[in-house]
């Protein structure tokens, strides 16, 4: 399997200044689970990172859907912690609202042809900072 990734170097930077302005932590909720440590990471200027372990997709019987299956895994990683997540599957905001005990959250819907932008990281950022209070 063959995939192509487009990555912005500067994208580890911002995201690190993230997490030290809000006091947040940084974590992986990707299908590529640990692999993103190895792939995508040091690409980008990041050390390695938790990761929300999210199993193959089980298909429409069990998993509805990829964003669904996600959104089960990320809510439950989060153990009730408020969190954003920036996510690029369509239907993410949906079901994450829909599942049980979901903490407070913001989910930043990223469209994957244009990817994560100052904007994406400008709403967490003030997101952040008013739970902060």
């Amino acid at each position: 399997m063959t995939f192509k990734l487009w990555l912005n170097p500067e994208h580890g930077r911002s995201l690190l200044e993230l997490t030290e302005s809000s006091g947040a932590e940084l974590a992986w909720a990707s299908y590529w689970c640990d692999n993103a440590n190895m792939w995508i990471a040091p690409r980008i200027g990041l050390p390695d990172l938790p990761f929300v372990p999210i199993p193959r997709f089980p298909g429409i019987e069990e998993g509805r859907t990829l964003g669904a299956w996600k959104a089960r895994h990320v809510a439950a990683w989060t153990e009730g912690r408020p969190f954003v997540w920036f996510e690029d599957e369509p239907d993410a905001t949906e079901c994450i609202a829909g599942e049980p005990d979901v903490a407070e959250h913001l989910l930043v819907e990223i469209d994957p042809m244009t990817g994560l932008t100052d904007e994406h990281l400008a709403s967490a950022a003030t997101w952040l900072r008013a739970l902060a209070r």
